[in-house]
């Protein structure tokens, strides 16, 4: 199966400190892969290397075979750690700045979406609750036809019930064509969806793999996985 995305010895350094340390990865296309672990293990670093907004300090990084600059970016939709709508904007004003933006937005798979997600055009930005952001934010990702979708911890911070609709929303509009890279630390909610499992500590690959054979190897959920590589 063909790699979506190959790194290979990659740094990046913040003065003194290492962020990232001679990383290696590959992602496979059409799996579900979650990017594993705490605050300060170099998750966020990488996710901003691969969509263009970090350059690393050495190493190569390619998607779908390319280097990262413009090319990429046409194909990468990514969901950030925080919201990025203009408060003045209403829903409509999102998907019009989308729309222009990036030529693969869908719009009635957004509005499928909207409706999913019981949020309607005519809503002020400023106006949503936490849980409603991140749908929104995610309603606009998923209704791009991408090639790979990055989402940065898409459900922390939200209540129970935004949580399992933003989980849904993610198994229910997932292309089998494309790749998707989930960052969490909140991994008991999420690894019923990953196909392969990287757990990252001090900017390395501590373990990495398919979630269901390394279940059935360690006899664990990958919660249970994730505290034992972390020490929790």
């Amino acid at each position: 199966m063909k790699n979506i995305v190959e790194i290979k010895d990659l740094t990046k350094n913040y003065f003194h400190k290492k962020a990232l340390d001679q990383l290696n990865l590959t992602i496979e296309e059409g799996k579900v892969v979650g990017i594993l672990g705490p605050n300060g293990s170099g998750k966020t670093t990488l996710i901003k290397i691969l969509t263009g907004l970090l350059r690393q300090t050495s190493g190569q990084v390619l998607i779908d075979g390319k280097k990262i600059g413009v090319p990429t970016k046409s194909i990468v939709s990514y969901l950030p750690d925080r919201n990025f709508l203009y408060k003045w904007m209403r829903i409509r004003d999102a998907a019009k700045l989308y729309h222009d933006f990036y030529a693969d937005f869908d719009q009635k798979k957004f509005a499928e979406l909207l409706d999913f997600m019981k949020l309607e055009k005519q809503m002020k930005i400023d106006t949503l609750s936490k849980g409603m952001h991140e749908k929104l934010n995610l309603s606009l990702v998923l209704a791009r036809n991408a090639k790979l979708y990055i989402l940065d911890e898409p459900i922390a911070g939200v209540d129970p019930v935004a949580r399992d609709q933003i989980l849904d929303a993610i198994i229910n509009n997932y292309n089998e064509n494309s790749s998707m890279i989930i960052t969490t630390h909140l991994v008991r909610d999420m690894e019923s969806i990953l196909d392969d499992v990287v757990f990252l500590k001090d900017g390395q690959v501590k373990l990495t793999g398919n979630a269901e054979a390394l279940r059935e190897e360690k006899g664990k959920q990958i919660d249970d996985i994730y505290k034992e590589v972390f020490g929790a």
